[in-house]
């Protein structure tokens, strides 16, 4: 099966800090295990679960500089990119290029100690097949459908007045996710689209609002920006 390659924006893959069987937040995603270093300093990792460098002189728990931690990320995307040469990635036009890792300006970083092979369950990035992809848009569509029976149903939504979304929204009309954040007079502040989903689910439809990380608001934050695909992003409009 043809295998394909990404094409990344600068928020598409960050930088994972800790040391060895360090882990993303939440014990049901896939983990990523960094290799141990042998002084004990930290490791920093990029998600895609391969490239790491240890950091000489600093501790897990301990803050590097600024400009430390900025040798450590031009390093690990010299490194990445030096592996996916084909890989489109927009960097910005002052951008450094990638540099050694030190302790101080004057002290050279010794190379990166060679990752552990990640779990099998990690997705590489550019190596996923055409059926990869039908399964990635298959769980999105199945989100985006339970956000749409959501929407629509009272019961799901724990209303108390028998009000759903839909009655004043028909189809998510007039919810305009392409537009938070912004400032909501109903709320005081700057909103962001679950804090106004949030509202209307305290105010016409008379329920408890979701936590943030309630499935239900997930769904309905995904059926709402379905329903405008295609819309140019434009926070803060009115």
């Amino acid at each position: 099966m043809r295998l394909r390659t990404l094409s990344f924006s600068p928020l598409a893959l960050v930088l994972c800090l800790g040391t060895a069987g360090n882990a993303f937040a939440g014990d049901d995603l896939p983990r990523h295990q960094l290799p141990s270093s042998p002084d004990g300093n930290l490791v920093v990792g990029l998600c895609d679960g391969e490239t790491s460098v240890e950091v000489p002189g600093v501790k897990p728990g301990d803050p590097m500089t600024r400009d430390q931690a900025q040798r450590v990320a031009d390093q690990l995307m010299g490194e990445w990119r030096r592996k996916h040469p084909g890989a489109e990635w927009t960097m910005a036009e002052n951008a450094a290029p990638a540099e050694a890792v030190a302790q101080n300006d004057d002290e050279a970083a010794p190379a990166a100690p060679t990752p552990a092979a990640p779990q099998a369950q990690v997705q590489t990035y550019g190596a996923f097949t055409e059926r990869d992809q039908a399964i990635w848009q298959a769980s999105t569509e199945d989100l985006v459908a339970e956000g749409k029976r959501i929407f629509h149903d009272p019961n799901a939504l724990g209303s108390t007045d028998a009000v759903s979304c839909d009655m004043c929204h028909p189809d998510a009309a007039n919810t305009h996710p392409e537009t938070y954040p912004k400032f909501q007079v109903q709320l005081g502040r700057v909103a962001m689209l679950r804090d106004m989903i949030n509202w209307c689910i305290e105010n016409p439809v008379r329920g408890k609002p979701f936590a943030d990380d309630d499935h239900r608001l997930k769904a309905l934050e995904a059926y709402i920006i379905a329903q405008r695909k295609g819309a140019a992003l434009d926070y803060g409009k009115h």
